[in-house]
């Protein structure tokens, strides 16, 4: 039963995991609330994301449970961690006794700032879709690792599953913004010329000429006063528009 208990809250959290194209998206309540689900998943401690984009920018994000506890050991890896270590190598860091790495020099201020915390073991698997790696999930736990233990295996494995749908997650919600962006600036382009050439259409009638004369006079209306085009037709259909300037510039236009 407890099996198929952890089974179903892994379900729940991947689907959340996933579930990122919505407007209200934001990466500072999702990826703690990811880590959350961590948490739960590896009876942890705490954990925590680091996220480095191309120019070496990073960002932390840390679960609820211990939020301050593990924004302080994932501040305490400038000069070297688990998370750095899974980034550089595209790797997970096994779990990996807090003393044990002490005692052998590596990570020597994560390392005394985890005792500090009372924390006993630490891992880490990158957050990466595909080739791109996007940064690291760190997971702290109190106990001790025990060799070859099949349990500490697994949770490595589903650290590994939570990172990949994170990082899953938060490149579909780049790509659902860049979609709607651009679906946006093609729906204000449309109606920009549909105004244009439903100003072009009035012009015309009231002239008693042809469209491509009232544009030209749409067109230099709007360079010589430096307005954009759409607002000049958006004049003309609101009958707001100098008719009489207008028509200058229409004789003009015709030399």
């Amino acid at each position: 039963m407890h099996q198929v208990t952890r089974e179903i809250r892994l379900a729940e959290a991947l689907v959340e995991s996933a579930d990122t194209l919505t407007d209200g998206f934001e990466a500072a309540h999702y990826l703690p609330r990811v880590a959350d689900h961590c948490v739960e998943l590896l009876t942890a401690r705490a954990a925590g994301f680091m996220l480095i984009d191309k120019a070496d920018a990073v960002s932390l994000a840390a679960s609820g449970a211990q939020r301050e506890l593990a924004l302080d050991l994932l501040e305490a890896q400038h000069g070297g961690g688990p998370c750095l270590d899974s980034y550089s190598s595209g790797l997970p860091v096994e779990p990996v006794s807090i003393r044990a790495a002490r005692a052998a020099g590596r990570w020597p201020a994560f390392t005394e700032r985890a005792l500090a915390h009372d924390i006993g073991t630490t891992f880490a698997v990158p957050v990466r879709r595909h080739e791109r790696l996007l940064g690291a999930l760190n997971v702290f736990l109190t106990t001790l690792p025990v060799d070859d233990s099949p349990d500490a295996g697994i949770d490595v494995q589903l650290a590994q599953l939570i990172a990949d749908c994170a990082a899953l997650g938060l490149q579909n919600h780049t790509t659902y913004v860049r979609c709607r962006t651009l679906s946006g600036q093609l729906q204000q382009a449309l109606s920009s010329r549909v105004r244009i050439e439903q100003a072009k259409g009035m012009l015309a009638e009231r002239w008693n000429t042809v469209a491509d004369h009232a544009f030209l006079a749409l067109r230099q209306y709007a360079r010589r006063r430096r307005l954009p085009l759409d607002r000049v037709a958006q004049a003309v259909i609101d009958r707001v528009a100098d008719d009489a300037e207008l028509r200058w510039e229409a004789r003009r236009a015709q030399g």
